[in-house]
């Protein structure tokens, strides 16, 4: 046994007194002890009183080196006379008693534990054994138990629990016998197999004896007693037996009677000691029962409510919260079924994965109640994002790939030739010759683009009439019937095969064809823009050039540039005019653009109550689903004036937007726009910091969950709003509850129901196909009242976290404001929290998992305006139309220096074109030498919003685009360097249909890369197929990049590959050869943390996982052979590091991010270009020497002082069995106020992320 390290004692005299009579001691250790008695007690007692009296004699014999402590145990064991033993106990108590614990360790390191516990057995052999011996005995066991961690084998094994447990039964009423008994029982039931043991010995019974009303008398027995029996109904055995034997009702009545009666708060932890036994025994299903039959829920909300103003009592309040959530009766979401509300039928399921099981449930089974919703062993979280990736992960790296030839590239081709040469025609760029080109050309001759999205869709438009804000739409209107499945799929067309590649335009020597933009149903007079091209703002704050100028080609002007000025990518308030500024500077100075839009509207300014507000403005409108409504003719003839948003986006027209909506195709064959999306959004001016988080508030909107069960006549439970009512959605109303609305391109609100008179609780719709996905939001709300906090419940959640609980704060977009002259989406909401509620998710839709719960995202806010719409949603809304729109304007900025293609990649499920735009420098000239610079540029690939919900990613592809696009010497330098090919949008009916991650298919589109089905699948098969025809002459991309968003993550990061890296992480054993890797991988992501404020190299990670290896990033590094495959993922919450630090992300920062990704592929560019690689900072050293620890998540490799642990323990623990899950500070149950505080990723948040 290893002797513990002392500190060392100095100034002890050898001659001490003390330790002479330890020597003493020693010598009648054995026989001697038992023939000399009295010399024995003598030496004893004088010890005894030296330690009593000298401090500096139990240092002596605590001291390192002393072997004080084993001459007293030696004559422990050896002694046979009571007052001897006696004697040696008081001393040990004495020693013990100070010294912090460390005594006490030394104590079990000499073996005291075994030596009492043989005493007490000698002991209890005696008849009557001595009372005060067993009181000596078990306080120092009860010194002793916290401190050894097989106290409890021990104790098992030398057959002490039942002596003490007889001792306790036959001293019931001799408290000071029976306090250090219990001390020593509660040691001992720390063991689960010594409180199964005791429970079958009447111990639960006999505790209950024990506990009692009320009374200042014996408080700290009680409190033992109460710690006792809680670790003892840790048993699931013995918390039945405590049900069984009627226990539940006394123990509240018990908890009430001290709550009432202890009015100053003396004994909170006798109180906190019945909550923890009623926690425990809450841990099974015949718990839970009891508690609820015996009012529980009532008396503990009550008792919990008065304790709220007393911050000290927080721990009560907690524990009492966490039993009554646990309680609280499992119901079904307020649904007919989980699966969409919308149905589009497949051209064939596939024959496996959910969306055949979804395909293969009979009639009627869906949301069914399986036996372990509530059962015996009660959830313990776990920190998913999507259930079904999860498996059972036997070790922490499990997920890591451990197969070398996964980790490095294939070398045969997975497809023929011949079957990739129809992709030719997409790569003119590399064959064109230019020969009959007229470079002094007019600037409709620089690009090969065909008016891609004005006529595209031309042959599947739909008849529908588009509903947009104008005079038609501020009055109610009838609600369009979605249409069934077959009358969809009749206008997508017929697509047994791919879609051949369209053609791709004229040739470059002629200009394209314009088609007119005909706005067939909608007549807005506006005056027309009146700019001229040299004038056109550009993204990166530039004056546009001149058509004819040609900007600098790299050299010591880029040098410059770059070495100077990276600010001038940037997309700050400086950048970007004051939406309120531009609007009046307008006025004033009486420029030909007009400032406003005239449109004839019914409503007066002040009365633009939305579409569907009614009782406001003097107007009687009926129910939006019987007839049009009576219009208020007073009125009639009013003008509305509504800011032309041109003036402030450039790339935005309300005209042109209603225009690409008409050949937008949705499942539900939407005929509504919405405001936000019609006017536009003008990223605010001022910044929006974190939200901080209010102490309390979850606890606070906790109880008011509670209050329904409680209260339930107070509850409403009005449903105003309903999409499974297809006819009627909005519910007829007399004016007393909000008008709920998201039957419009990307909306998502299933259903919304009024609880209270201000709140609601909203059920978000799952992703066609799918019975899960819920997570993006976009809705509208009218009818509000001003000044009115109202309160929002979005129950269906299904992430286990959310940076909700950090700081983030939902998005809302105001009419008002916009009429006014702001039109912007701002964040909003207080009392913002994400919590688990009580609606349990069937194991149908959580991927077999059983027992999950949803989880419930909940904030107030107040209006501002009267007869005001307002829209919220999950972040910045991007629609497929807003692409095509901008798409179309992006052809202004054009100049004759710029090549620019728009193809046509192929058709969506549902009729929908998926773009693909090829931008690069012109040549100089037709000369042979400038035509093979133009072929032989480096491509980069660029892809981006293959997951709906992550809208993030379009803002800041928006911001990449309109860099390329743009005029600056920087940007021009860029695309002479380059050719681009990007595909903006890899899921336009995900976009489209409002899902959060899936395409029509039901399925992720980033797990397909691998496989794609041509039919089920068509933009990645095709986007593959792109890269693998370019692998197969040579040409595979320099960089390839998918962009996302990052739910439960802060800043932008990126996650690469990388074999050294991942087997580093690994068990793996390798050799040198194998390890063989250049490290430019590293390169684009450390420029980017260099010049991007909002980028975070330590978040970075260059792992391949298992999980991933059917993603765009993995498999194009596989397979195509791009070492520089990456997704660059961006917040969807803010920064917590570097210039943005504290602050909310917002279309500024992203669309700046876009840019800062150009500037970095610049840098790039000179960096390879050198010969040596000095350049690469000696990135091996880097990586080896970084101080990161890897996080042991199952699939996650992110850096630990990136992501610290979540230690909101209320949330997420109020299912669990374990006792730490409730920590007893002040802060219990509350989210750390330091936004660093986040939660540690899961498993699928990285399985979902990409």
């Amino acid at each position: 046994m290893n002797k513990p390290k002392m500190a060392t004692e100095k100034g002890v005299p050898s001659n001490s007194r003390v330790l002479m009579l330890l020597g003493q001691l020693e010598r009648l250790n054995g026989e001697a002890m038992m023939r000399d008695v009295e010399t024995a007690r003598q030496v004893t007692t004088k010890i005894l009183h030296l330690i009593q009296t000298q401090e500096k004699s139990g240092k002596e014999v605590m001291s390192k080196g002393s072997s004080g402590m084993e001459v007293i145990l030696a004559s422990l064991e050896s002694s046979r006379d009571v007052q001897t033993t006696l004697n040696i106990m008081y001393i040990l108590s004495e020693l013990l008693t100070v010294g912090r614990g460390r005594r006490v360790g030394v104590f079990v390191s000499k073996g005291g534990t075994g030596v009492l516990f043989q005493i007490l057995n000698t002991a209890n052999k005696d008849m009557p054994p001595s009372e005060e011996l067993m009181l000596q005995l078990h306080s120092l066991l009860a010194k002793v138990g916290p401190k050894d961690r097989k106290f409890g084998v021990k104790a098992r094994l030398s057959g002490a629990l039942n002596i003490t447990v007889n001792l306790i039964k036959q001293n019931i009423q001799n408290t000071k016998l029976l306090l250090p008994c219990l001390q020593v029982l509660r040691a001992y039931s720390t063991n689960s197999v010594n409180a199964i043991s005791l429970g079958k010995n009447g111990v639960v019974e006999l505790m209950f004896k024990i506990v009692a009303p009320y009374s200042k008398k014996n408080t700290s027995l009680l409190k033992v007693a109460l710690d006792a029996l809680g670790a003892l109904l840790k048993s699931k055995t013995n918390a039945r037996r405590a049900v069984d034997g009627g226990h539940v009702p006394v123990m509240l009545a018990l908890y009430l009677d001290w709550h009432r009666n202890d009015t100053r708060h003396r004994y909170m932890l006798i109180r906190k000691g019945f909550l923890v036994c009623l926690r425990n025994i809450t841990n099974i299903k015949l718990g839970r029962k009891a508690f609820i039959e015996a009012d529980g829920m009532r008396i503990l909300y009550n008792s919990s409510t008065e304790c709220l103003p007393v911050r000290t009592l927080d721990p009560l309040v907690n524990t009492s919260s966490l039993i009554m959530r646990k309680c609280f009766p499992k119901n079904r979401l307020p649904l007919p079924t989980i699966k969409s509300a919308f149905h589009y039928q497949l051209p064939h399921v596939p024959a496996a994965g959910p969306v055949a099981q979804l395909y293969s449930q009979p009639p009627g089974v869906d949301d069914v109640v399986d036996e372990s919703d509530d059962n015996e062993e009660t959830e313990a979280d776990t920190d998913s994002e999507n259930e079904e990736d999860e498996k059972d992960h036997g070790t922490a790296n499990d997920d890591i790939e451990t197969d070398l030839n996964k980790l490095h590239p294939k070398k045969s081709p997975s497809r023929l030739f011949e079957e990739l040469r129809v992709y030719e025609r997409f790569f003119l760029e590399l064959s064109e010759d230019f020969q009959g080109y007229n470079f002094d050309c007019s600037k409709s001759a620089s690009s090969t683009s065909s008016s891609l999205f004005s006529s595209s869709s031309s042959s599947t438009r739909s008849t529908r009439t588009i509903i947009v804000p104008t005079a038609q739409a501020l009055s109610p209107k009838h609600d369009p019937k979605p249409s069934s499945p077959e009358d969809h799929n009749s206008f997508r067309g017929q697509r047994a095969e791919p879609p051949p590649p369209p053609p791709c335009g004229p040739s470059p020597s002629l200009p394209p064809p314009l088609t007119p933009l005909q706005l067939d149903t909608i007549h807005l007079t506006k005056d027309q823009d009146q700019k001229e091209e040299a004038g056109i703002p550009s993204p990166d704050g530039h004056k546009t050039l001149s058509p004819f100028a040609r900007p600098p080609s790299q050299g010591q002007v880029i040098e410059q540039s770059l070495a100077r000025s990276l600010e001038c990518v940037s997309l700050e308030e400086e950048g970007r005019l004051n939406a309120e500024e531009a609007l009046k500077g307008v006025k004033q100075e009486g420029s030909p653009v007009s400032a406003t839009r005239h449109i004839q509207s019914p409503l007066l300014l002040g009365g633009i109550a939305a579409r569907r507000v009614g009782g406001g403005g003097g107007s009687n409108w009926g129910s939006d689903c019987g007839s049009e409504g009576a219009e208020d003719e007073s009125v009639e003839g009013a003008v509305l004036e509504v800011p032309d948003t041109a003036l402030l986006l450039p790339l935005h027209d309300p005209d042109l937007y209603v225009e690409m909506v008409k050949g937008t195709n949705s499942v539900p064959q939407y005929a509504e726009v919405a405001y936000p999306d019609y006017f536009g959004h003008v990223a605010p001016t001022f910044r929006e910091p974190l939200l901080d988080r209010v102490y309390g508030v979850q606890r606070s909107k906790i109880f008011q969950d509670i209050e329904r069960l409680i209260h339930p006549n107070d509850i409403l439970d009005k449903v105003v709003y309903d999409l499974d009512i297809p006819s009627c959605p909005v519910i007829e109303d007399n004016g007393e509850s909000l008008k709920f609305n998201s039957q419009f391109e990307s909306g998502n609100l299933r259903k919304a129901v009024q609880v209270r008179k201000y709140e609601y609780d909203l059920v978000l719709n799952s992703d066609i196909n799918s019975n899960h996905y819920h997570q993006w939001f976009y809705f509208e709300v009218s009818g509000m009242r001003v000044g009115t906090m109202y309160r929002f419940n979005i129950i269906n959640c299904e992430k286990s976290n959310s940076q909700f609980n950090y700081g983030m704060q939902v998005l809302m977009y105001s009419v008002q404001e916009a009429i006014s002259g702001r039109p912007r989406w701002v964040r909003t909401g207080t009392d913002i929290c994400y919590y688990k509620n009580h609606f349990a998710r069937s194991s149908i839709a959580a991927g077999g998992q059983k027992g999950k719960s949803y989880y419930t995202l909940t904030f107030s806010t107040n209006f501002s305006h009267k007869d005001d719409v307002c829209y919220f949603a999950y972040h910045y809304p991007y629609t497929y139309s807003t692409l095509k729109m901008h798409l179309s304007k992006l052809e202004a900025l054009r100049t004759p220096e710029i090549y620019l293609r728009q193809d046509v990649l192929c058709e969506t499920l549902s009729g929908n074109s998926c773009p693909l735009l090829t931008i690069t420098a012109m040549p100089e000239s037709n000369s042979n030498d400038h035509i093979c610079q133009f072929r032989n540029r480096p491509l980069i690939f660029l892809s981006a919003r293959v997951h709906p919900g992550e809208t993030n990613a379009s803002w800041v592809m928006k911001g990449t685009l309109e860099f390329l696009m743009g005029p600056s010497p920087l940007a021009a330098s860029l695309r002479e360097a380059y050719i681009f090919k990007i595909v903006p949008m890899l899921n336009p009916d995900g976009v489209v249909n409002g899902n959060h991650r899936c395409s029509l298919s039901g399925e992720d589109l980033n797990r397909q890369w691998q496989n794609p089905n041509p039919e089920l699948h068509p933009t990645i098969y095709h986007t593959k197929s792109l890269l693998q025809y370019l692998a197969h002459i040579q040409r595979a991309p320099l960089v390839f990049c998918d962009y996302h968003g990052h739910s439960r993550k802060k800043n932008v990061f990126m996650y690469g590959c990388s074999v050294k890296e991942t087997v580093w992480q690994s068990n793996i054993s390798a050799t040198s050869s194998d390890l063989q890797e250049d490290l430019g991988y590293r390169t684009l992501p450390k420029i980017l943390s260099q010049i991007a404020p909002a980028f975070s190299m330590a978040s970075c990670s260059f792992v391949v996982e298992r999980s991933k290896e059917s993603t765009a990033r993995v498999v194009v590094w596989r397979e195509i052979g791009v070492q520089r495959s990456y997704t660059m993922e961006s917040t969807l919450c803010g920064c917590d590091q570097g210039k943005y630090k504290g602050l909310q992300i917002g279309t500024r920062e992203l669309e700046e991010m876009g840019a800062q990704f150009c500037m970095a592929l610049l840098r790039l560019k000179r960096l390879t270009g050198l010969r040596n690689h000095q350049h690469l900072l000696d990135l091996e050293s880097d990586i080896i020497g970084t101080q990161s620890k890897v996080v042991s998540c199952p699939t996650t490799y992110v850096m630990e002082e990136d992501e610290p642990s979540f230690m909101e323990a209320i949330d997420y623990s109020a299912e669990s069995n374990d006792e730490d899950g409730e920590p007893e500070n002040e802060h219990a149950g509350e989210v750390h106020d330091n936004p660093d505080h986040i939660d540690q990723l899961s498993d699928s948040e990285n399985n979902h992320r990409e």
